[in-house]
């Protein structure tokens, strides 16, 4: 079936999910089984990034975060690190103007702190430069931790009950979610994982708990807007009942 049949039937389907969560996973595995460095494999998904993003534009969809780079990942060798810091640079710089005309609005989600001076420049200079953007949300998660933010949430609402500016008794989901990095997002209807693997990966710890998830072997770098059109095709065929128990 063709990309275009795909999205055909995902029109006849009717609920498209609001917000679409990917792990890009994969990258290095594409790389070793063609003989290259792993840096290659990060470049290669770059292309990826863009089959999702106009994909999403062209189903529907409202949100797309992408887990881009984990606190995790700071524990790499350091020419590999420098080799991601470097393609999310350019990125930024080559990718900004024609968000900015497909109507994205970028958002780039964690802990910034730990960026380069250069790579924040350039976050701050795509996320200011698409400011507006009316069609779709894109949300990178750079140097992002599920567990990390959930501590971060509990931190800034104790010292809210420890200033008096809240009380215990008040805190509740909508006041620990405001201390997210996804305030004010709905949460994800969809998770897809490349490569094959199962697990979540310290990734949106909170928002997943009625994630559908979908799980395609295809590594990173050979996703495509068909994957992502099969992706929610099979979210179309499923029910969804939030711990519910449907109807009889």
């Amino acid at each position: 079936m063709s990309a275009s049949e795909r999205l055909r039937q995902i029109r006849i389907g009717g609920l498209v999910p609001r917000h679409v969560a990917v792990i890009m996973d994969g990258n290095g595995r594409w790389a070793r089984q063609r003989g290259l460095p792993r840096h290659a494999g990060h470049k290669a998904g770059m292309r990826s990034v863009r089959e999702a993003i106009e994909g999403a534009i062209e189903a529907g969809v409202e949100v797309l975060t992408l887990f881009a780079f984990s606190t995790e990942n700071w524990q790499r060798p350091r020419p590999e690190i420098s080799a991601l810091m470097g393609l999310l640079r350019l990125y930024a710089h080559r990718e900004k103007a024609e968000l900015r005309e497909q109507g994205v609005e970028v958002h780039v989600l964690g802990d910034l702190d730990q960026l380069d001076r250069g790579t924040r420049r350039a976050v701050d200079d795509i996320v200011r430069s698409t400011a507006g953007g009316d069609r779709l949300r894109l949300n990178l998660m750079i140097s992002y931790s599920g567990r990390e933010e959930i501590l971060r949430a509990c931190r800034r609402l104790a010292e809210e009950v420890a200033t008096g500016a809240r009380a215990a008794a008040d805190v509740d989901e909508e006041a620990f979610e405001a201390h997210l990095f996804t305030a004010g997002v709905p949460d994800p209807d969809l998770l897809i994982r490349t490569s094959g693997e199962v697990r979540v990966s310290n990734f949106l710890l909170w928002q997943l708990a009625y994630t559908e998830m979908y799980i395609t072997p295809v590594l990173w770098p050979d996703f495509d807007r068909e994957e992502l059109f099969e992706a929610i095709l099979d979210f179309q065929r499923r029910e969804r009942r939030f711990g519910r128990v449907s109807a009889v």
